[in-house]
């Protein structure tokens, strides 16, 4: 098949100015189902590519949006559940080794430390196909058994529009993603993967105007998202990205 490619409408990360929107709701131990939560980080744009925006408009000035922000979310899931908990992390690994060159720095270790934190442990999964993502949902691998284990929690740290999640937003092609996870590809997730309650979110812009519906349509599982665009630049202060687009808010 021809590799795709999708022209993206992405959402500008902004800081945010005035007072910040409600955070959605994580909820106590008791409120967090049995099951493995499942957690998923796009990458972060080229600096090549994003230097060429004025600097308002540039997105991910600091490698980490996606890292930091997922970190925070299993460190709240290990503290709510427990050391028992199952936590998985799929990272998309082609923009960090891609974001590395350019940094002159390894990200990679950097990623892999994220994982062996005490607060964190979680397994840590790479790829680099949305292929690979869909199976995993779908069929499990890497020591988990799908048909005996579903899913309690999923949640998406990356960029986004309303159609799709995109991982390796302007990686190859400025303002382009050609690895994504769009509406049409929602049917090849099976049905019946996720136990009752559980707990589904993309942090990623847009996602409440389309792509959560559809998920929910496909999957029969809500999907909470944002009407609006979502801002990660407060991550570094242990806060989770929240809405800054004006009458913006969360939605399913």
């Amino acid at each position: 098949m021809p590799q795709r490619i999708l022209l993206s409408l992405i959402a500008l990360l902004i800081p945010i100015s005035g007072q910040a929107l409600e955070l959605p709701s994580l909820g106590g131990g008791s409120d967090l189902p049995d099951g493995e939560y499942i957690i998923v980080s796009g990458g972060p744009a080229s600096r090549e590519w994003e230097v060429l925006r004025t600097e308002r408009a540039q997105h991910d000035r600091w490698w980490g949006n996606f890292v930091r922000a997922a970190r925070l979310r299993m460190e709240q899931i290990r503290k709510e559940k427990g050391a028992d908990a199952q936590i998985t992390w799929l990272v998309f690994k082609p923009a960090y080794v891609h974001r590395s060159k350019e940094d002159g720095v390894d990200r990679i270790p950097q990623v892999i430390s994220v994982r062996d934190k005490e607060t964190v442990n979680c397994k840590l999964i790479w790829f680099d196909e949305t292929s690979q993502l869909i199976r995993y949902l779908n069929q499990g691998g890497h020591g988990v058994d799908r048909s005996r284990t579903k899913i309690a929690g999923f949640d998406y740290f990356g960029h986004s529009n309303k159609y799709c999640f995109t991982f390796d937003y302007s990686g190859e092609i400025s303002g382009a993603s050609k690895v994504f996870l769009h509406v049409d590809d929602l049917p090849q997730i099976n049905r019946g993967l996720f136990v009752r309650g559980a707990k589904v979110q993309s942090w990623g812009c847009h996602t409440g105007e389309a792509f959560s519906q559809a998920w929910r349509r496909s999957t029969g599982v809500k999907m909470r998202g944002a009407i609006g665009k979502t801002d990660y630049s407060e991550c570094w202060r242990q806060t989770m990205p929240v809405i800054s687009t004006p009458g913006g808010r969360w939605t399913y």
